[in-house]
């Protein structure tokens, strides 16, 4: 009760209210470094390349969009195999042939499915990806990287092998 009255118990309380702020930061670090976290991959880079080369990329999208147009036209992908095929046209509607094609698939929650595809067939003025097998049913992610001339574009797509589900998609969203 002294200690109390004396005005002494102050220093004890923020002596331990520190030690606690200390404790709880170091167990946030240690809990969040056994998460299981995935590195974004967008761009076909990781994520620090991509935001310190940010305005070259979206300098590169524009200058492509003002030359070429781009389409995903696969209605629908399966699990077991299917075509994945794009559309590289000029501004006036000419298939444009001779571009170099990447296609990487991914899961949303997981690099253990990662693959990058090169190698598109040039028939009837479509690219195309033949037989890619998904290894499991969802939604995965495409991402084609188009090379042609010196221009370069990042095309991201949204895709479901799950039954039912037609993939007439937009683009999808990147920022």
């Amino acid at each position: 009760m002294k200690l109390l009255e004396s005005g002494k118990l102050w220093p004890y309380g923020v002596a331990i209210a520190i030690t606690c702020v200390f404790g709880f930061c170091v167990a946030t670090v240690v809990v969040t470094s056994k998460a299981d976290t995935q590195i974004s991959d967008d761009y076909m880079t990781n994520y620090q390349d991509a935001d310190v080369n940010a305005n070259d990329l979206i300098s590169a999208r524009i200058a492509f969009d003002k030359k070429y147009k781009l389409k995903y036209l696969t209605k629908h992908i399966e699990e077991n195999g299917c075509d994945i095929k794009y559309e590289l046209t000029d501004l006036n509607g000419e298939a444009v042939p001779g571009a170099e094609m990447i296609l990487a698939i991914s899961r949303p929650e997981t690099e253990m499915y990662n693959k990058k595809i090169k190698g598109a067939v040039f028939e009837d003025g479509k690219y195309i990806f033949k037989d890619i097998k998904f290894p499991k049913t969802g939604v995965w992610n495409l991402l084609l990287k188009v090379d042609i001339k010196g221009n370069n574009r990042f095309f991201p797509i949204k895709a479901d092998t799950r039954p039912g589900h037609d993939n007439n998609l937009t683009e999808a969203k990147t920022y």
